[in-house]
């Protein structure tokens, strides 16, 4: 049986291979990392740690299978991560900066985001302040759950107007929020940034 429920300190490791197990367009990238850790240090671990309250989990028979996290305000939020989160990890990871973009690892790659986070465009702040990354295991996924943690998440954030970023090879993950009424924003680059209106 399947359960969604708010998120515990004791889900954060599983929470952190859901997010390697979901991170290469939407697929396992696992075999692309050293640090098994990296994509969980900026999609699942700050929101899950600083804003718990608006963190939920999926979990069945097999334990957590799944995770929505994310915040109200998005601009607030990338201050906070600048004053709380990224200097520790900062300490911790070398910045790639000297090795040139198209040579970096995906280590490195992700690393680089870490020192250097790029700031959502604020087009997208400006008309859809929150926002939410969410991650499913195959074994949840094609069976309405992901709708289901999707409402829980908006009805817990409130009546916001909510956006989310999307990998443009990821073309499943940009057809499940396209059907549950989040609109393509023209916003260029490799992210593929959808919006939702607080109305719908």
């Amino acid at each position: 049986m399947t359960r969604i429920r708010p998120f515990a300190p004791a889900d954060l490791e599983a929470c952190y291979a859901i997010s390697l197990a979901t991170g290469f367009e939407g697929g396992d990238a696992a075999h692309l990392y050293r640090d098994p850790k990296l994509m969980g240090h900026i999609y699942v671990a700050p929101y899950a740690l600083l804003e718990p309250t608006l963190a939920l989990v999926v979990e069945d028979g097999d334990g957590v299978a799944g995770f929505a996290v994310g915040t109200a305000e998005t601009v607030p939020w990338e201050q906070r991560l600048e004053r709380e989160w990224w200097p520790s990890l900062r300490e911790r990871y070398a910045d790639p900066a000297d090795t040139p973009a198209d040579e970096r690892t995906a280590d490195q790659r992700r690393t680089f985001m870490i020192h250097h986070p790029a700031r959502t465009p604020s087009d997208v702040t400006a008309r859809y302040p929150a926002h939410l990354h969410m991650n499913l295991l195959p074994r949840t996924q094609r069976q309405g759950v992901g709708s289901k943690l999707l409402g829980i998440w908006l009805e817990t954030v409130g009546r916001r107007a909510v956006h989310a970023g999307v990998n443009r090879a990821n073309v499943g993950g940009a057809r499940f929020w396209a059907a549950r009424g989040f609109e393509e924003l023209p916003v260029p680059g490799r992210t593929l940034w959808m919006g939702r209106e607080a109305s719908r």
